[in-house]
């Protein structure tokens, strides 16, 4: 694998990470969290299913959480599966809308 993945922007300003076959969301009021007031974050995995009725339901699991490098110049992704980087710069670029994606840092991954 010659990246770990992409983080790109989708509606609502919600910030989606896709690993391999593995999709993850951050929720646009918490992307702000963490530019604005540097708090960490969850990263949540959408698991849709059907109920016994027939209706699409969807559950959110937490998966992992978002904080900024000591640096002050990246973000670092963390989940069970392992831990993923992305400049601030492309980061704040995605959330805003103004670069469709950006890929994570090579490394161990998301």
């Amino acid at each position: 694998m010659t990246e770990p993945g992409t983080l790109s922007h989708g509606a609502g300003g919600a910030l989606h990470i896709a690993v391999d076959a593995d999709h993850y969301r951050i929720r646009a009021e918490d992307a702000r969290s963490l530019l604005f007031y540097g708090r960490a974050i969850p990263i949540s995995e959408d698991r849709s299913r059907t109920t016994s009725g027939g209706i699409p339901a969807s559950e959110v699991a937490i998966e992992g959480h978002a904080v900024l490098a000591a640096s002050g110049r990246a973000v670092m992704l963390h989940s069970r599966a392992g831990s993923c980087a992305i400049p601030l710069v492309s980061f704040r670029r995605v959330a805003r809308g103004e670069a469709a994606s950006a890929p994570l840092l090579p490394g161990v991954t998301l």
